[in-house]
């Protein structure tokens, strides 16, 4: 049953069916990194999408797993992946890998990828693959003293191409294996064109501010509600 039928549930759908269940699987981000050294779990993306669905309705539970780690890559994550992923059984598996899987080879990341997706699609789990934000694209001056060298190593990797290129081609991989694409980097790149995209990264290297999140949840709930208007149960509102 998809995320936008279940949220639909009543006692009797609820007992048969049970509540809604996500597992984000990723790294830093998904974890909740912020600034360095800094975790803030009410301000991850799938928290808050998770209060987005029950802002429809919310005699329904959504329970969301936390699947990220700070620093792993897609294929670090597959030794991990049916114990903290798979096993949970979710309605919704919310995949986000690249930013630290850029610094190795792109055939081992998409190679990961397409595992990932291969073996939650076989199992019936609906899969979404949402592409991180943009890497920062010059050393900022407060920028963290101790990551200016690995600034300067991000910077080159996005304004070089090769961030593109790795985000191009896990694109295609996710809708060769089926997978709905939720593409924040197109449109982190689309703001490149009239923001200081590096300014919207709350440690001036790969990871978003608290309001750069709200960009990556309103992406997935619109997807998972295929763009339509869902009216709130609670009051007149009308949620996109």
């Amino acid at each position: 049953m998809k995320i936008k039928d279940k949220i639909k549930l009543e006692y009797d759908g609820l007992i048969k069916h049970g509540p809604i269940t996500i597992v984000a699987f990723g790294d830093s981000v998904t974890h909740g990194a912020f600034e360095i050294g800094k975790l803030d779990y009410d301000w991850v993306y799938h928290k808050l999408l998770a209060d987005k669905i029950r802002a429809v309705n919310d005699y329904v539970p959504v329970n969301v797993i936390n699947a990220g780690i700070g620093g792993i890559t897609a294929s670090g994550s597959l030794g991990r992946y049916e114990s903290q992923a798979l096993a949970h059984n979710p309605d919704l598996l919310i995949v986000m890998f690249g930013l630290n899987d850029v610094n190795g080879p792109l055939d081992a990341y998409l190679g990961a990828l397409k595992e990932i997706f291969d073996k939650a699609t076989a199992r019936g789990i609906d899969v979404i693959f949402m592409t991180p934000n943009m890497l920062n694209t010059y050393v900022a001056e407060d920028a963290p003293k101790e990551y200016y060298d690995y600034a300067g190593v991000t910077a080159q990797m996005q304004t070089n191409g090769k961030m593109d290129t790795y985000m191009q081609e896990a694109v295609r991989v996710a809708k060769d294996c089926g997978v709905k694409v939720a593409d924040c980097y197109a449109k982190w790149k689309e703001l490149s064109k009239t923001q200081d995209v590096t300014m919207l990264l709350a440690n001036r290297i790969n990871h978003p501010t608290r309001e750069m999140h709200r960009l990556f949840a309103d992406t997935l709930f619109d997807l998972i509600f295929d763009g339509e208007e869902v009216e709130a149960t609670d009051n007149n509102t009308m949620y996109r």
